[in-house]
């Protein structure tokens, strides 16, 4: 953060100061919720969770040096300033909100149903070609992720990219309002939170409540390919630019090729100039990630050089696609989540693999009253995809199964009551040589499963 005084920190949440006056001059030098992550100088967010209530440490984060406090509670002896609101939560998001109106730099939202993360990762590494860009750590993408993130930009940061992830309308209206995005990003519109947003025109209308608050003029850019994303064409003004894999396309990609779970090279051109780049993850979907990063680049006034050099640089985020090779063989990791469409993406990704295929699946959650077709169609998509063995574990995941074996009856698969009884059985089940996708929900904390892989069992 910078020249944010608690003056101006306790005027934007509208709370009441506690503390010395000469204190309310001094301007904190970050923000934190989690007490681990506190530094001298920094603010301290004491958000009561479910389990945690970060009032009980507010002793221990004076202690290593915090600036100051924001609390709903003020402790009855504390050892430094604190500023009082009704909401904990709801102050973070209003000093954000505040904050981001000081910046001048462009920040670049980013959302669809599946794929921010990777997209996130890849226009960042785009932009960090001629710009000092921040960017959301991890999946830091809610309306507390949001705004630590925001709060995090300093005076050397010249862009910024952030995720902006929902789950039910009027998230991303709130999101929107404090980040105030001058870029637009839309990957895709798939099948994820159903239970809330209901079908895909519901998450069409959540994810572009973005629009509520974006920078005026500021610029849109979709997958075009997407049946539902293509409809902005006709309710915004001005359109919005346009990627995908066809001419049609503003810009497009052409000329792909299979470079194994190694990666994947194709051109990228929008008709009037062009680069043939070599992106180092696996998968179809990254050369859509690769056309955001190109639009984002281009309208920010990077050239086509510079945009090859951001995406050829860009490196796997552990637990999304991450490619390990062990003596005994290659794992892809993409344990942290998973949802229909990251699914049935992850096994087209395996799909390039020269070996045995091998994919490690488990549950995946918050998919509504149809969560069992959907899990049934990933089994139908595995036998679609060439997969050679599946290994499957959880109770959804039963039907993974049995869409597999309606397939194709010959097909190998497992199914396991547990990750802990799948995990029993693998050193019976892989073989030397294999490549090995791991992926479900994060619930099912298929990271295990991975840890034991790379120790090779």
């Amino acid at each position: 953060m910078k020249q944010m005084t608690l003056e101006k920190i306790t005027a934007a949440c509208g709370g009441s100061y506690t503390g010395p006056q000469e204190a309310f001059a001094k301007e904190i030098t970050g923000a934190a919720q989690d007490s681990r992550k506190i530094q001298p100088g920094f603010l301290f967010f004491a958000v009561k969770g479910e389990r945690v209530d970060g009032h009980s440490y507010i002793p221990a984060v004076f202690a290593k040096g915090a600036a100051c406090c924001v609390c709903e509670t003020l402790p009855e002896h504390p050892a430094g300033p604190c500023i009082q609101v009704p909401s904990t939560l709801q102050a973070l998001k209003d000093i954000a909100e505040y904050y981001r109106s000081t910046l001048t730099i462009p920040i670049v939202g980013i959302t669809g149903s599946v794929g921010k993360t990777s997209t996130k990762e890849m226009i960042a590494a785009v932009l960090s070609q001629r710009f000092s860009t921040l960017k959301t750590e991890g999946n830091l993408n809610n309306e507390i992720g949001l705004p630590l993130t925001l709060l995090q930009i300093q005076d050397s940061h010249e862009a910024a990219v952030v995720e902006m992830g929902i789950s039910d309308f009027g998230e991303m209206h709130r999101l929107s309002k404090m980040a105030r995005p001058n870029i637009c990003v839309f990957t895709n519109i798939g099948l994820c939170h159903l239970e809330c947003l209901k079908d895909r025109d519901g998450i069409l209308r959540a994810k572009t409540e973005m629009f509520d608050f974006a920078q005026p003029g500021a610029k849109v850019i979709a997958n075009g390919d997407d049946d539902k994303l293509i409809t902005l064409k006709e309710t915004r003004t001005p359109a919005p630019a346009f990627f995908g894999m066809s001419p049609e396309q503003d810009l497009y990609a052409d000329q792909v090729e299979n470079l194994g779970l190694d990666g994947i090279r194709c051109r990228i051109t929008d008709g009037c100039q062009e680069i043939t780049v070599t992106i180092p993850i696996p998968g179809m979907h990254m050369v859509y990630n690769a056309l955001a990063g190109t639009a984002v680049g281009l309208s920010l006034g990077l050239s086509w050089e510079e945009i090859k050099a951001g995406i050829e640089s860009l490196t796997p985020v552990s637990g999304r696609n991450h490619l390990i090779h062990t003596e005994k063989w290659t794992i892809l990791d993409d344990c942290y989540n998973a949802n229909p469409v990251s699914m049935r993406a992850s096994l087209d990704v395996l799909s390039n693999a020269l070996g045995r295929k091998v994919a490690i699946l488990g549950d995946m959650g918050e998919l509504g009253t149809h969560e069992k077709l959907l899990h049934y169609n990933v089994g139908c998509h595995a036998v679609d995809a060439g997969i050679d063995v599946l290994l499957l574990a959880g109770e959804l995941s039963r039907e993974m199964e049995r869409g597999a074996r309606a397939k194709n009856p010959g097909q190998a698969v497992r199914w396991f009551a547990s990750r802990e009884e799948l995990m029993a059985a693998l050193p019976l089940l892989l073989t030397r040589g294999d490549s090995i996708l791991v992926k479900a929900s994060h619930f099912m904390h298929f990271e295990e499963i991975v840890k034991a892989l790379r120790q090779e069992i």
